[in-house]
């Protein structure tokens, strides 16, 4: 009965049917189930769930079989099935439960946070007098309700009790896809990190009309906390505001955005490189539309202007042009008639020879789309940009519209997808028009005292010696910790008020210090740079960089280190809107050609 439905689908067949080494019949083949199991020391095997119902949560690859696993060690809970809701940033865990009794999400926390990381435990609980079966007996998943006032909140749930929290609350709710959050509820115990952190800042500005530090939502996480510290800073004496993202005439060439006119110098000093080309395959299984993939592919460049620009010389200097929107050109490639043995390797080679394809920025396009056919129902979807146009976010946000779209059109449905307010050419004239003057010294005066006197290098031990020019070449290395190591990782970021990313790169400018025989380490990190809500769903480039200088002098104990690191990166998230480039021009480092500027 499996087996039918692997008739006709070689690739399919070879993934699932692989050879038995148990057997001594030549040619014996096992079954993989799909399920996935531990075989633990005494010998028995611990059915964990299955791998098709793996998630990924911020990052994460989370099994939901050992979440349920835990919570049914609890006493209370009889049954229980742990999902995903929500999408993007916004995707977080929900637990439903049959329980035995009375029971509060905070119990059922605390339980699980004992047992499991941070990251697998539900933002919510939602209580059910039964799981809903299907006709089989199997849990009907798509039958599970939202979570939202049945949730769990446990016996002291505070309701929202001023109108600044009441805004709170809703905006913590669409943010974290909560359900009711409570004046005493935690902004990160529900979900929320660094990112999301940013986003909400972003929100309270364009609703609240009020400036809040990324800052002020490490040191008042709680909803009542943060609605106070909200109130105080709009008694407070205002800050230079900024003014809102409004579209711009769209009669002519505009300016480049400050980053893109950095990517536009690098590229002319090695033109056509892929240095800064970025690239995404995702594998199609099942009967494929093309006319719908096409469809959809032609509604993103209609959409989005950025995959319509190019980068002309005009008087000597570059601009920002916007061609007409036009069908997207959809390569196809079919490698079918291969054999089974070549036809993986032979579309690994075209995914690197087309994610190396050059792309020139004077005449564009700088946006194209393959389409490699493996097999019946089986297809690679490959998608490649230059970075001039796009960054990470805006990557997740055209896969997730080709999603929404593709899925439109293949039913014979129009556009899902509202019309977008601002497109990124006039993000590029705000910023010009924005950051000048007062708001930009005000920003740089921040980096100018904050990398004054930095090391111009940090003299790390080499085994060779640093080529003349970069060569940009080099290599990933992959490196897991175990999980009770990852565990006290996480559960010290809580205790000292940090992030995930906070407590790593302690640890790193300590290795890096100890490395170099410096107390004075600068390590560059990238940042979405997307601090306003008009900006979330615009592809564009974004991203900024932001150098953080940690003192180690005193040979400081770990959590005081850890305290630094914080200060320093919720200061340099403060003033995030300093572009990259304004701070190397008015720091002016002494530049080689051997290294990057951090």
């Amino acid at each position: 009965q499996v087996a039918r439905g692997y008739q006709g689908r070689s690739a399919m067949t070879a993934e699932r049917f692989v050879p038995d080494p148990f057997s001594v019949q030549g040619g014996a083949r096992l079954y993989r189930t799909g399920d996935r199991a531990r075989w633990r020391a005494d010998g028995a095997i611990e059915y964990l769930g299955r791998l098709d119902h793996q998630v990924k949560v911020r990052g994460f690859r989370i099994e939901p079989g050992e979440i349920e696993s835990v919570l049914l060690d609890h006493p209370a809970v009889r049954e229980t099935v742990v999902l995903t809701r929500g999408e993007g940033e916004a995707k977080r865990l929900v637990a439903w439960i049959v329980a035995a009794g009375e029971v509060a999400a905070a119990e059922l926390r605390a339980h699980l946070q004992a047992h499991l990381p941070a990251h697998m435990v539900p933002s919510a609980f939602v209580r059910l007098d039964a799981l809903p079966l299907t006709r089989n007996g199997k849990v009907d998943r798509r039958a599970l309700p939202e979570p939202d006032a049945g949730d769990l909140a446990g016996t002291h749930f505070v309701a929202p009790g001023t109108p600044t929290e009441e805004v709170l609350a809703a905006l913590w709710s669409q943010l974290l896809g909560a359900g009711r959050v409570g004046a005493t509820d935690d902004f990160f115990t529900l979900g929320g990190h660094s990112l999301l952190a940013t986003r909400l800042a972003s929100r309270v500005r364009s609703d609240l009309r009020v400036e809040l530090p990324i800052r002020a939502i490490f040191e008042h996480s709680s909803l009542g906390a943060l609605a106070a510290e909200v109130d105080r800073l709009r008694r407070s004496a205002p800050g230079v505001e900024a003014p809102p993202i409004v579209p711009v005439p769209r009669d002519g060439d505009l300016p480049l955005s400050l980053a893109q006119e950095r990517l536009w110098f690098v590229d002319r000093m090695e033109p056509g490189s892929a240095t800064y080309h970025m690239s995404r395959f995702v594998r199609l299984e099942g009967e494929l539309d093309p006319d719908a993939l096409r469809r959809a592919l032609d509604e993103l460049v209609r959409r989005h202007e950025s995959l319509r620009t190019s980068f002309p010389l005009v008087d000597g200097a570059p601009v920002q042009r916007v061609a007409p929107p036009a069908p997207a050109e959809l390569v196809f490639h079919d490698l079918a008639t291969l054999r089974d043995d070549e036809r993986e390797d032979e579309a690994a080679r075209l995914v690197r020879e087309q994610a190396r394809l050059p792309f020139w920025l004077e005449t564009g396009p700088l946006f194209r789309a393959d389409l490699v056919r493996l097999g019946e129902g089986n297809h690679l979807l490959l998608v490649t940009l230059h970075h001039a146009i796009a960054d990470g976010w805006s990557l997740d946000v055209l896969w997730h519209e080709l999603a929404a779209l593709y899925g439109s059109f293949s039913r014979g449905e129009a556009s899902p997808l509202p019309e977008l307010r601002i497109q990124y050419r006039d993000f590029s004239v705000w910023q010009r028009a924005w950051l000048q003057g007062e708001v930009l010294e005000r920003q740089v005066a921040f980096w100018r005292r904050t990398l004054e006197g930095a090391p111009p290098l940090l003299a790390l031990p080499a085994d060779r010696p640093r080529p003349p020019v970069q060569t940009h070449s080099g290599a990933l290395e992959r490196a897991f910790l175990p999980r009770e190591v990852a565990d006290a990782v996480l559960a010290l970021a809580r205790q000292e008020g940090a992030t995930l990313f906070m407590v790593l790169l302690a640890a790193q400018d300590l290795v890096l210090s100890r490395q170099s025989g410096q107390e004075d380490v600068v390590v560059g990190t990238p940042i979405a740079g997307r601090t306003r809500a008009e900006t979330d769903r615009v592809v564009g480039l974004f991203l900024n960089s932001l150098a953080l200088r940690v003192s180690l002098a005193g040979d400081p104990a770990f959590r005081e280190l850890l305290r630094r690191v914080r200060e320093t990166t919720l200061n340099a998230y403060a003033h995030q809107d300093a572009p990259f480039e304004a701070v190397l021009e008015e720091i002016q480092p002494e530049r080689s050609p051997d290294r990057t500027p951090v």
